[in-house]
């Protein structure tokens, strides 16, 4: 007997069906699918959800200096002359980053494996380019869902039955992040 559901497709069609859902289950909170299919997307779901409770705070604090090109009021670069030349002007500038412990690293690499890349449009302009931005997966996992279950040992997602889909009849459930 298999330690996983095939779900009548390929491998590759599995996995990216898998891990399309998990994104989209830890990104939104919420889907709806299949009774068989949620089954399976809890399993994973819980997994990272579990490595990012772990590694939530294994991280240290570190102050680098950079340098940032100096802008004017509209937001352009400043150039200046030098050697007859037109060279951007730097400023110096401190920021403080986290350094990710090589555990926690490993984590983040791990689901990184997992998810997909998240855009997020605006609604008011969908369809456009200009106002998208690119959600950090991991980075998410960490900030915002570790710390909901850090004292909960596990099941951190329900099912919820629906009914049978009109089509084939086929169980459809709402798993949710509890």
């Amino acid at each position: 007997m298999a330690g996983y559901r095939k779900l009548g497709r390929t491998s590759s069609q599995r996995k990216a069906l898998l891990r399309n859902q998990v994104t989209c289950l830890l990104y939104h909170g919420k889907i709806v699918t299949t009774e068989a299919r949620a089954k399976e997307i809890r399993r994973i779901a819980e997994h990272m959800i579990t490595l990012a409770v772990k590694e939530k705070d294994n991280f240290e604090t570190v102050t680098v200096k950079s340098k940032v090109a100096r802008k004017d009021k509209d937001g352009k670069r400043v150039k200046e002359v030098v050697d007859g030349k037109k060279r951007d002007v730097f400023d110096e500038v401190e920021k403080e980053i986290k350094k990710d412990s090589p555990s926690r690293l490993h984590a983040r690499k791990q689901m990184a494996k997992v998810f997909y890349r998240v855009t997020e449009v605006p609604k008011e302009a969908a369809g456009r380019k200009r106002n998208t931005k690119k959600i950090d997966m991991p980075t998410k996992m960490f900030e915002e869902i570790a710390p909901k279950y850090v004292g909960r040992n596990g099941g951190y997602t329900r099912i919820v039955k629906i009914g049978p889909r009109k089509g084939d009849a086929a169980m459809q459930v709402l798993i949710e992040l509890v």
